[in-house]
């Protein structure tokens, strides 16, 4: 059984190839909902997750380890190893780095949900990222891959202290350079740890572009209710939002959404569902089996 290390999963695929990767299932018409459902194991110290997927006679599994939110333990906070193995005979056949991974899959999702919105307009392209850590600047790196070739995008980096190893400009939270940057921003990336909302609607475009991407619970959000008040909602699948998505689940709560209202990734990728270039859209993702098989699938090819 090959091995790939976290380095050789990166060098394996360009963030612009692993949007394609996350695209073509669904433009195949592969349905999300019928993926198996992310498995969370209490354990003594913290969790593990489970997921395991099966996709285009290929099947796999994410195993991760979960440090509880308490740890003093140091060491990553997510730490893992992805498994794919032989469609018919479940045979291993190659282990990579789950991290390299996820921090390739993550942003192309959130990228393939509203690839077509964001490649309609060849105008500059401002964007505001709230999270420095490595999926803030992952989506930074696969925002600019994926659209290189056809408009330019700017970056500010929001987030309390100054980070470190952060090559774009920096605005502290709630500063005023940080207001006039969402007042600018087409696009909106919020990549943090944080339970409560760290944005409102208040300064944020009618037509904007938000990508919720860090909170993964159903009582935990970044987003306050007013981001999801009268735009347009994508999930990457509707009981997988219901089950783990906090941002939409609590905005249905206090009435500023119906689940109706509600459309899927795949309604979009596939043109079922136009979105609105006048209308503000959210995309919230949560991470789910089949988007790491597609991803892990198309770098064991590459490499």
């Amino acid at each position: 059984m090959r091995t790939l290390s976290h380095s050789d999963v990166i060098a394996a695929f360009t963030p612009a190839e692993a949007v394609e990767a996350i695209r073509q299932p669904l433009l195949d018409g592969f349905d999300p909902a019928t993926d198996p459902h992310r498995q969370k194991v209490p354990l003594p110290h913290g969790e593990m997750h489970l997921l395991p997927s099966a996709l285009g006679g290929a099947v796999g599994v994410k195993v991760l380890g979960i440090q509880p939110a308490h740890s003093r333990i140091d060491v990553p906070l997510v730490q893992g190893t992805y498994l794919l193995m032989g469609g018919e005979t479940l045979t291993p056949e190659l282990a990579m780095d789950a991290g390299a991974l996820t921090q390739l899959r993550t942003p192309a999702v959130s990228v393939a949900g509203v690839f077509d919105r964001l490649r309609a307009s060849a105008e500059p392209l401002e964007c505001v990222v709230f999270g420095t850590g490595v999926q803030g600047r992952a989506h930074a790196e696969t925002i600019a891959g994926a659209l290189e070739d056809v408009r330019d995008v700017s970056f500010t980096f929001v987030s309390r202290h100054e980070p470190a190893g952060v090559r774009w400009p920096w605005a502290a939270s709630g500063s005023a350079e940080a207001v006039a940057a969402l007042g600018r921003a087409g696009l909106v990336v919020t990549a943090t740890s944080s339970s409560q909302p760290i944005l409102s609607a208040e300064h944020l475009r009618d037509d904007a572009t938000v990508l919720a991407v860090g909170a993964h619970t159903a009582d935990t959000r970044e987003l306050d209710e007013s981001v999801l008040a009268g735009a347009q909602v994508v999930v990457e699948d509707l009981g997988a939002a219901q089950r783990e998505a906090g941002d939409v689940v609590i905005a249905v709560e206090k009435g500023a959404l119906a689940w109706d209202d509600v459309v899927s990734m795949a309604a979009v990728v596939r043109g079922e569902v136009e979105l609105d270039p006048a209308r503000r859209v959210v995309f919230k993702t949560v991470g789910m089996p089949w988007e790491d098989l597609a991803v892990a699938r198309a770098v064991a090819e590459r490499a």
